[in-house]
């Protein structure tokens, strides 16, 4: 298997992971555009979907995304060792490595990331509302964290390019 294969069929399942757990990139890009309308007046949801798969297809976010949603998973079923099992159900605020996981999603297009994150995760408009249901009975306190952090990364991206082309 070439290392591009690899890459692609990572993505895929990152992207099949991220299904599984009901978020789709539409949900990514609709987060996207709340954080850039007003930056941007002709922002169309293509733009940002488009920058969401480029996010998408960067390696160390698909390793997030697979990292952050088996650890989710295995809280779900309870197969996680205490304190852990507690922390990850609760989404324990002190916590703080799911957001530490975010962050390697953030910094891949620079600082104005990080801005972007911390507003979108005080805010959790649209899909992030959803993810921070405790009712539910899902466990998704690394998955609403990663979704933020993909939101803002393209967020960035996008802005990044804007900047260029004016």
């Amino acid at each position: 298997m070439s290392e591009n294969e690899q890459f692609s069929q990572m993505e895929a399942k990152a992207r099949a992971r991220m299904k599984e757990r009901g978020v789709e990139v539409s949900d990514i890009a609709e987060l996207v555009f709340f954080l850039q309308k007003k930056y941007h007046p002709d922002l169309t949801i293509d733009e940002c979907t488009l920058n969401v798969n480029r996010v998408l297809a960067k390696r160390e976010v698909q390793n997030a995304i697979l990292t952050g949603i088996e650890l989710d998973v295995l809280a779900e079923q309870k197969k996680l060792s205490e304190p852990l099992q507690t922390m990850l159900e609760i989404d324990e605020s002190l916590y703080g490595v799911d957001e530490v996981l975010a962050f390697s999603i953030v910094n891949i297009y620079g600082s104005i990331g990080f801005t972007n994150y911390g507003y979108i995760d005080k805010e959790k408009p649209g899909i992030l509302k959803r993810l921070n249901d405790k009712s539910t009975g899902e466990c998704h306190t690394f998955l609403d964290d990663i979704v933020g952090a993909i939101s803002a990364a393209a967020s960035s991206r996008l802005a990044h390019r804007a900047r260029h082309t004016e």
